[in-house]
C-alpha cells in the first residue's frame, strides 16, 4: 500500500495511491482522517497525480529525523579516502545523528544551496516511518513499529561537515531532507536497490542495495528506541550505500529505489 500526502488546491489532504487497470495511471483516493493516528475512510474523491492543482507534498512531517552514519562500508570507506577530517567510526558503533523537522521538503520542492558552503552532496538512503510510539523496543519486535518506507536525499554540507565538530549546519540546513514521494507500506527493506540520477543520467557509483547495510532495520530502531522515544511520523535515515557527490544550482537530483519510486528535486541558490 502507498500513503501519500497532498494538497489540492493549496490544501493539504492524505491519499491511498492506486494504480487503475483499465488506463494503467496512478490516482490519489483522498482520505478522510489521519493514517498516523488510526482508521482512515476514502472520501469518495479521486485524483489523476497530474492533475491539474494537485501537488505531492512530503508523506510526513516528523518530530524528528534520525540518521545512521558510515552504515554502510563502501560509503564510509569513501569518505575517509575524500575528507581526512572525517573519521567513520568503526562498524560495530552506530554513528546517529539528527535533522529538525525544519530540513524537510516534499517531491519537486527546490533544494536551496547555502551560500555559505561550496560543497554539497547528495546521498540517496531509504528512510524508515515510524507507525507508532516506540521507547525501549526489543530488535526482534522493532518491526512492529515501522509504518512503511520512503526516499530520503540526505543532503550534506562535505566542506562544513569536516570544519565544524558538530554536524549541526553540515546536515540540517533548510532544504536538507527531501522526502517522498509516498510511503511504502511493502517492502522488502532487507534487499532494495538504491540509485541516484543526477540531471537524468545515472550516478553508477551512487548505485547500491540495501542488503549491504552494516547494522540493519531492526538494530537501527531498537538502538535509537533504546536513548528517545520515537513517535508516529518519526524518519530514520539507514545510509546511503555507496560514494556520493556534489550538487550545484540548477542540478535536477533523483532518488530512487526499488519498490518505492522516485524522489525528484531540483537545487536553487539562495540568491535566485
Amino acid at each position: 500500500m502507498r500513503i501519500a500526502r497532498f494538497s489540492i488546491n493549496d490544501t493539504p489532504h492524505y491519499a491511498f495511491v492506486q494504480r487503475d487497470a483499465n488506463d494503467g495511471k496512478d490516482y490519489l483516493v483522498e482520505l478522510r482522517g489521519y493514517p498516523l493516528a488510526g482508521q482512515v475512510e476514502p472520501t469518495g474523491q479521486r485524483y489523476p497525480l497530474d492533475a491539474d492543482g494537485v501537488r505531492l507534498l512530503a508523506p510526513v512531517i516528523p518530530s524528528k529525523i534520525y540518521g545512521l552514519a558510515f552504515n554502510y562500508r563502501a560509503h564510509a570507506e569513501a569518505i575517509a579516502a575524500g575528507n581526512p577530517d572525517i573519521k567513520p567510526q568503526p562498524a560495530e558503533q552506530m554513528t546517529v545523528f539528527m535533522k529538525p523537522s525544519t530540513s524537510v521538503i516534499g517531491p519537486d520542492d527546490p533544494i536551496v544551496l547555502p551560500s555559505y558552503s561550496q560543497d554539497m552532496n547528495f546521498e540517496p538512503e531509504l528512510a524508515v516511518v515510524i507507525g507508532r510510539m516506540a521507547r525501549r523496543v526489543a530488535k526482534n519486535d522493532a518491526m512492529d513499529y515501522v509504518l512503511g518506507y520512503t526516499c530520503v536525499n540526505d543532503l550534506t554540507l562535505r566542506d562544513l561537515q569536516g570544519s565544524d565538530p558538530m554536524w549541526t549546519r553540515a546536515k540540517g540546513f533548510d532544504s536538507s531532507c527531501p522526502l517522498g514521494p509516498w510511503i511504502e507500506t511493502e517492502l522488502d527493506w532487507a534487499n532494495a536497490g538504491i540509485s541516484f540520477q543526477r540531471n537524468g543520467e545515472d550516478v553508477p557509483e551512487a548505485t547500491g542495495s540495501t542488503a549491504n547495510l552494516i547494522h540493519s532495520v531492526p538494530e537501527q530502531i531498537a538502538f535509537i528506541s533504546s536513548f528517545a522515544t520515537l513517535l508516529p511520523g518519526d524518519v530514520i535515515m539507514t545510509g546511503t550505500p555507496s560514494a556520493s557527490g556534489q550538487l550545484h544550482s540548477r542540478d535536477e537530483a533523483t532518488v530512487t529505489i526499488e519498490g518505492i519510486g522516485s524522489l525528484r528535486n531540483v537545487v536553487i541558490g539562495e540568491r535566485e
